[in-house]
Order: C-alpha cells, then sequence, then structure tokens
C-alpha cells in the first residue's frame, strides 16, 4: 500500500477525526463518512459525562498540530473535560480547519465495503483493486472508492443486551420503553424519567458506576429515587478500581466514592444476579433472574443496561477479516485485551501491526478494534492510527515505533501472574516469568517483586 493515495476513515469521533491529522500530513487524501448529522455524534449522545482523562491526554499530536495553524487555543491540559466539552473545544473547531473540513462528508452512513471487481471469494489482482465503500446520505446510495480504509466507526449504536448469556432477555424487546443503554443524564435531560423511581442498572464498568452514582445523588434531592446495582458477578470490589494507586485521578477517585456509596447502603446491591427475563408489570418492569429451582426477581421502574458494547461488523463482511472469536477484535491484539486474562485499562501501546488485516489496507481502529473488550483509552486510538497512517504510506520504522506511554490503573486481575492482585499495565513484552510490562522492567533493574505495586 505504499503508492495509497486516498484513505477513507469510517467514523468522525476524536480518533476518526486523528486518523485525517495524520493521513493529511502523510500527504494523503483524507476521505471521512460520518453517520451522523455532526462530527463527534456519539459523544454528543453521552456529552454530560465527564471524562477520566485531562485535556493533556484527550488531544491528538497531529490534530494539534493542525489546530496550531489558526491560533487554536488549547484547554488547559489539567482539566477534565465533559464529552460536549470535547465536541465543543476540539472536534468542531478539527473539523471546520480548512485543510480537513473539504473532506468531511456527515450524514452518510456506510453500509458496505468491497473490492472493486472483486467478490470475497476472488483472489489474484485482488490487492492492487482500490476499495468500494457505499454509503447512504438521503439522497440513495453513493459510492466512494479508496486505496485504504481505517474503520473507526466505534460501537455506541450497538449495546450489548441484558441477558447474562449475550443474547437479549426473554421480553427485553417488548420492554424497551422502559429500557435505557449506556449512560442516560439522569441529573440533566433525563431527570424527569428517573426522578423518584426505583432504578435498577445493570453492569459493573465504569458507565454502570457513573450512573449509579448519579442516582445516588438524585436520590439526595428526590428521597423516593431508588437505586438498585444490578450485578452479574458475586464481587462488587472488583467495580471500585484502582482508587489512589490509578493514575487517572478522576478514574481512581470515581470508584472510591462510589464504594462508600455501597458501603453505606445508599446504593442496593443486588451480586450474583444473572437476568434472564424482563416482565412488564403495569407501568413497572420485573427484572428476572431464572435458572432451574433458583429464581429472583427485582421490581423496577426503569432499567438501565450499561453492559457494554459490541462491533457491528455487517458492512465489512465482503472483506477478508481475522478476529479472534471471544472478543470480536483483530486477533493479535486480543491477548492484550483479553478481559479473561486481565482487567487492566493500561494496555500496551500497539499499532499498525497488531491491527491490519488479511485485506491489505483495511485497519480497525479506535474503540472498534476493541471489540467486545471494555477497556479502551482514546490515547492508544490517537497511537493507532499514527502508526496506520505511516504503515499505509509503507513507513515501516514509524508504524513501528512506540510514541506512546500510557498511565497505570493501579489494578489488574491477570490471570496465572504472579502477585496478579498488584499486577497492571498491560502483559510483559519477552519475558514469561513477569505478569505486565511494569514488572518487567522492575526484574531487568534487578528489583524483585511485582513492579505494579511499588
Amino acid at each position: 500500500m505504499s503508492k495509497a493515495k486516498t484513505v477513507a476513515i469510517i467514523g468522525a469521533g476524536p480518533v476518526g477525526l486523528a486518523a485525517a491529522a495524520h493521513v493529511l500530513e502523510r500527504g494523503l487524501q483524507p476521505i471521512v463518512l460520518e453517520a451522523g448529522d455532526n462530527v463527534g455524534h456519539a459523544m454528543r449522545q453521552w456529552g454530560h459525562v465527564q471524562l477520566f482523562s485531562p485535556w493533556e491526554y484527550n488531544v491528538d499530536k497531529a490534530a494539534a498540530r493542525l489546530l496550531a495553524t489558526t491560533g487554536w487555543n488549547s484547554p488547559e491540559p489539567d482539566r477534565y473535560p465533559t464529552g460536549a466539552e470535547m465536541v465543543e473545544h476540539y472536534l468542531e473547531p478539527l473539523a471546520a480547519h480548512a485543510a480537513l473540513k473539504p473532506h468531511i462528508r456527515t450524514s452518510s452512513r456506510v453500509t458496505g465495503i468491497s473490492r472493486a471487481g472483486f467478490d470475497k471469494l476472488k483472489t489474484k489482482g485482488r490487492e492492487t483493486a482500490p476499495f468500494e465503500i457505499r454509503y447512504q446520505n438521503g439522497k440513495g446510495p453513493e459510492i466512494v472508492k479508496a486505496d485504504a480504509v481505517v474503520d473507526v466507526s466505534g460501537t455506541w449504536h450497538s449495546p450489548n443486551p441484558a441477558g447474562a448469556n449475550g443474547l437479549p432477555a426473554i421480553g427485553e424487546t417488548e420492554a424497551t420503553d422502559r429500557i435505557a443503554y449506556g449512560m442516560p443524564d439522569v441529573l440533566g435531560k433525563d431527570r424527569a424519567r428517573y426522578a423518584g423511581k426505583t432504578v435498577a442498572v445493570l453492569g459493573s464498568g465504569h458507565s454502570a458506576i457513573g450512573t449509579l452514582t448519579d442516582l445516588a445523588k438524585l436520590a439526595a434531592e428526590v428521597p423516593e429515587t431508588r437505586p438498585v446495582w444490578l450485578l452479574r458477578g458475586s464481587d462488587p470490589a472488583k467495580a471500585f478500581g484502582g482508587g489512589a494507586n490509578d493514575k487517572l485521578v478522576a478514574r481512581g477517585e470515581l470508584g472510591a466514592a462510589f464504594a462508600a456509596l455501597v458501603t453505606a447502603g445508599r446504593i442496593k446491591l443486588e451480586s450474583g444476579f444473572r437476568v434472564s427475563h424482563l416482565i412488564a408489570d403495569g407501568p413497572g418492569l420485573v427484572v428476572a433472574a431464572l435458572s432451574g429451582c433458583s429464581a429472583r426477581r427485582v421490581n423496577a421502574d426503569e432499567l438501565i443496561v450499561a453492559t457494554g458494547f459490541r462491533p457491528d461488523l455487517d458492512f465489512a463482511r465482503e472483506l477478508r477479516i481475522r478476529l479472534d472469536p471471544a472478543i470480536e477484535c483483530p486477533v493479535a491484539l486480543a491477548p492484550l485485551i483479553d478481559p479473561n486474562e486481565h482487567s487492566c485499562g493500561t494496555v500496551r501501546p500497539h499499532g499498525a501491526r497488531e491491527l491490519a488485516q488479511d485485506e491489505p489496507g483495511f485497519y480497525f481502529a479506535g474503540i472498534k478494534s476493541y471489540g467486545r473488550a471494555p477497556t479502551f483509552l482514546m490515547l492508544t486510538g490517537y497511537e493507532q492510527v499514527r502508526s496506520i497512517a505511516a504503515d499505509i504510506v509503507g513507513d515501516r520504522a514509524a508504524a513501528e515505533r512506540v510514541e506512546l506511554v500510557l498511565p497505570e490503573t493501579g489494578v489488574c486481575s491477570r490471570a496465572l501472574a504472579p502477585d496478579a492482585s498488584n499486577c497492571c499495565g498491560g502483559p510483559a513484552l519477552s519475558d514469561v516469568d513477569a505478569c505486565c510490562v511494569a514488572d518487567e522492567k522492575s526484574k531487568q533493574d534487578g528489583k524483585t517483586g511485582c513492579g505494579c505495586a511499588s
């Protein structure tokens, strides 16, 4: 792909626009296709949420260089933006830049990608054929061709269902008017929906604990509000995070504050609750976990499902892609992010080598590259697209080079690792006796014990 001239970028969120900035710096022509009617469409849906990372971790370097030519006033590096502030103060100015604006097509939903003149079965000559991207823009189907494709379309619009087996709970489809997915604005525009209600929240990630924390605040103002935490697992402490050991201070503080709310009884906990059925009960909802002779039920007015997201892979089905069968992420990336092995939010930096597919010139990036894995940092996506842009032009040295140091989470539960309770920072690069990158370096320096714990 060293002669690639045009790069189609699917998605105009932070990582998609960063990809466009890196592509421009490499002398290539980006075509950014965004399904929403504005850049940052998904981020606007959770604009009320404050990010865990301060501004210094949320601005891509190539994007910053582009913005600097306009006299852009970069935000204070240590401030924590909300999603809405990210859009207003970063994404919108970036998308409006004269060098980038002509390349962005909003309201353009990609429906299929193939090789021009080649279906999935045909091999001979395939690598030299351009990609053919089909999309809808309200005027009917459109087609654009490109030499490379970077899919950063995200996962926001394909949330996981409530059912513990990965399928929608029985009755879930019929009860959608009483269910919200993701992280609704319970203290803002959605306040009237939840104030004074019994609200069950299913999940154990940051979206779930953030929503439950907001519901506890709402309950302090409207005492009839009753938050209920539905936890599939049996150990609530796993959701509390690394606390003071988390290098992203806001993330650590959220976990610590949430733990205090649960301990104080301000949030009712139902652990080991694996939802199987959702049953309409007048204006309310019965959330049930029925298994064999065991039957548990929680009565609620509203249910918020915060069980993560999964990638929509349908429009790439005519391409030759290879994904991990469990996580639905690129195969080489899976060992770094598999939640069955470790829960670290700090993943070893990676790039084109881990993200490239059997279809030369096609890459997954951003949160979509993580498949169903629950943890992703924006900085990781920026490093991904920097490496991908270098790979597209044939700059292998830059593509392989690591230009990123990620903040540690302070907690990781990697299976089979020594002192796994303190292991963090992604898997070791070469030392099989080390539990992670930090521990590997610690051992190389002659120290003992898990380097993450120090």
